[in-house]
């Protein structure tokens, strides 16, 4: 088994650098594995950060705009029921009646 690679410093210095068993190359790619094995781990624990707690300032924003979206549903509501009467009112409604064997339209 190998042994663990100190994270404290592994941006700055090469752990593999001088391994007898490596070449520089290899040395040097283990490394950028290394770099790249840490800041997927800081990631992750960011992402799960974000995950666990909720964004207090997006709470309150959200919320925000979750009651602007009540008001505009609420108007928006009125404006179209308020269409819908005046339209009852300005437009007469047609109708038909039969006088002696006639269709006739009547406003």
């Amino acid at each position: 088994m190998s042994s663990p690679i100190p994270t404290a410093n592994i941006f700055e210095e090469n752990p593999y650098e001088g391994n007898p068993n490596l070449t520089p190359t290899q040395a040097e790619v283990l490394w950028e594995y290394a770099k790249l094995a840490q800041i997927i781990k800081l990631v992750c624990s960011k992402t799960r950060l974000l995950a666990d707690e909720p964004d207090e300032m997006l709470v309150a924003r959200l919320r925000s705009l979750e009651k602007k979206m009540g008001l505009v549903l609420t108007l928006f509501k009125a404006s179209v029921w308020g269409v819908i009467n005046e339209q009852q009112i300005v437009e007469p409604s047609y109708g038909y009646t039969e006088q002696s064997g006639e269709t006739t339209l009547q406003r």
